[in-house]
């Protein structure tokens, strides 16, 4: 029976809560928080929302997440990808900067906290596995230079725009007329200087002695030195009167009560989309969070992962929010900070929240520059294009998914780009398994072992013939088996004996069963017999169900040596 903490984890990471966890989380909250305000302001900007949406995104939804998550440092949030996904979706059924479009992100977030509860609730969770590996990198990687190259436009001040990767490069050059160089003098600055307090200033500090604690907190501190120092340059020299583009205005206010919008037409519109979404959402974050359990030998459950990230973004669609979902970036520096509950995200919405209320004013001067470039930054440690050499080495046809997904995303967009992606994983499943490995083998000399005659020095005979199934049988790859022994067992051929070794098969459908049928009638009419050997218990119990067992034209072996042991001893009777 699972107890009531099972769906509030809540309740048993903070029955153990104690002072050493507190002063842990705090820390860790700090550093988190000075890192997600510049972050939540960008990424609400590349989803076309205000700036203050990102705040909100992040306060309401991470306390969601404590109360249901089972991850200890997942940080919960709006990530880049998402809310490109976000601008995506919602610019085909609003116009940006309208208050449909607003409603329209409430709606997306809503959907998909209802998508991913459902999901959670009856444990479904295992669907996101039909998104494979090669795919959701390529899609990722896709996504990185889609996401960088929307923000030349806020780097160069020019007015693009553009959903691909030739809309946008075709709209940049189309408005390379407009540079504001003051712009972009604000932009390359702000990037030249992130990227070396990326991959300079750490060592740079250890080298002068400083702690690990400040080090982190110094490095972490990056962005929020670039958005000061760019935004007392434009205040003090009244950059905004030179056309630099700045965030303006931002409410001064705790997270407002929203409801999203509830048209039935716009729901349809955008269900697809948050099913994308949710999808791509749930798989980056819950292999963020398996990877972070597994350093400190900690348990993830993917089902309650499923409820807390549904409940998040519940919570960000009632609070002026919009889709969210556990970060990378975010999720490391909180582990690395040494947050050892969600207790920290709980902290961190809180320090947020005195952000939202008492910050806001300060950043009126902000350039938008420097918000793309904090993004810019963000986004290109996601692409990796050592994926295509990878693949390219291991299995081409994985390499093709990934060059297909990237081509696809670029060319065509990310809903494109992740719908196809999900496709492309189910079909390269589906081919794999349509021709499952089926490896003739025979007696390793001196032992009961039996191994593929291709690899290694086995005993044959002539007269009987043993094929492994390296796979489960089902209605893709049933056809196969089938020609595959009536290839191997012609009229006129020595073989009096076929043994079928199911030691890899975990299920046989109704489809292979009516294959295994057919096998069967095909070799009574050859005069051969039809053997099984190591035959699972769950698979035996199904095929004893039916008239197959009754109808074999040979016998069920314990293992591969009795069925050899007792073919070779004796010329069996096909029945």
């Amino acid at each position: 029976m699972i107890s009531f903490s099972h769906y509030l984890p809540i309740l048993s990471w903070g029955r153990h809560y104690d002072r050493s966890a507190l002063s842990n989380d705090m820390v860790a909250a700090v550093i988190v928080t000075i890192m997600l305000i510049p972050q939540s302001l960008a990424y609400a900007l590349l989803a076309g929302l205000p700036p203050e949406a990102g705040i909100y995104a992040s306060i309401a939804p991470i306390m969601l997440y404590a109360i249901f998550g089972t991850s200890r440092a997942l940080a919960v949030g709006p990530v880049a990808v998402v809310s490109l996904l976000t601008a995506s979706a919602i610019g085909q059924v609003a116009e940006a900067g309208t208050a449909g479009y607003a409603i329209a992100a409430l709606t997306l977030a809503g959907v998909s906290g209802v998508f991913l509860l459902l999901l959670g609730v009856f444990r479904l969770g295992f669907l996101a596995n039909f998104l494979s590996h090669p795919v959701i990198a390529g899609f990722i990687t896709a996504s990185g230079i889609l996401i960088a190259t929307s923000q030349l436009k806020h780097i160069l001040g020019v007015s693009a725009h553009g959903h691909t990767l030739p809309e946008m490069l075709g709209s940049l050059l189309a408005h390379l007329d407009q540079i504001n160089w003051i712009t972009v003098v604000i932009g390359t600055s702000a990037t030249g200087f992130l990227f070396w307090v990326r991959g300079n200033l750490k060592p740079l500090l250890k080298g002068l002695g400083a702690g690990p604690l400040l080090t982190d907190l110094v490095a972490k501190s990056g962005p929020v030195a670039a958005v000061v120092a760019t935004t007392l340059a434009v205040w003090a020299f009244g950059l905004d009167q030179a056309g630099v583009s700045v965030v303006g205005s931002v409410p001064q206010s705790l997270p407002p009560l929203t409801l999203p919008g509830l048209s039935p037409d716009l729901i349809s519109a955008l269900l697809v989309p948050a099913i994308l979404i949710s999808v791509i959402g749930f798989v980056e974050s819950i292999s963020v969070a398996q990877t972070l359990a597994a350093k400190k030998r900690q348990r993830v459950d993917p089902d309650q992962e499923l409820i807390g990230l549904g409940a998040a973004n519940l919570g960000a669609a009632f609070t002026g929010g919009f889709p969210v979902t556990g970060g990378f970036s975010r999720s490391i520096v909180n582990f690395d900070a040494g947050a050892e509950t969600p207790a920290a995200g709980i902290y961190t919405a809180i320090g947020l929240a005195i952000a939202s209320f008492a910050l806001t004013p300060l950043v009126f001067y902000l350039p938008q520059a420097t918000l793309a470039a904090t993004i810019i930054v963000a986004v290109l440690s996601l692409v990796d294009f050592s994926i295509l050499k990878k693949t390219w080495g291991y299995a081409r046809a994985d390499f093709t998914a990934v060059v297909s997904t990237i081509l696809l995303t670029l060319g065509m967009g990310v809903e494109v780009g992740v719908a196809s992606g999900v496709a492309i994983s189910i079909l390269l499943h589906l081919y794999k398994t349509s021709r499952p490995h089926v490896a003739e083998v025979g007696l390793v000399p001196g032992t009961q072992h039996f191994r593929n005659v291709k690899r290694h020095a086995v005993e044959t005979s002539p007269h009987v013939l043993s094929l492994r199934v390296d796979e489960s049988l089902y209605f893709v790859n049933a056809r196969f088996l089938e020609t595959l022994v009536q290839s191997r067992v012609t009229t006129g051929c020595d073989i009096r004996d076929v043994v079928l070794m199911f030691s890899a098969v975990n299920e046989v459908d109704f489809s292979a069963l009516e294959s295994l049928e057919a096998i069967n009638l095909r070799l009574i009419d050859m005069g051969v017999g039809l053997h099984l050997s190591e035959v699972k218990g769950p698979v035996m119990d199904r095929l004893q169900r039916t008239h197959f067992i009754d109808e074999l034209n040979g016998d069920v072996f314990l293992s591969q040596f009795d069925a050899w042991t007792h073919l070779m001893s004796a010329k069996p009777t096909a029945r």
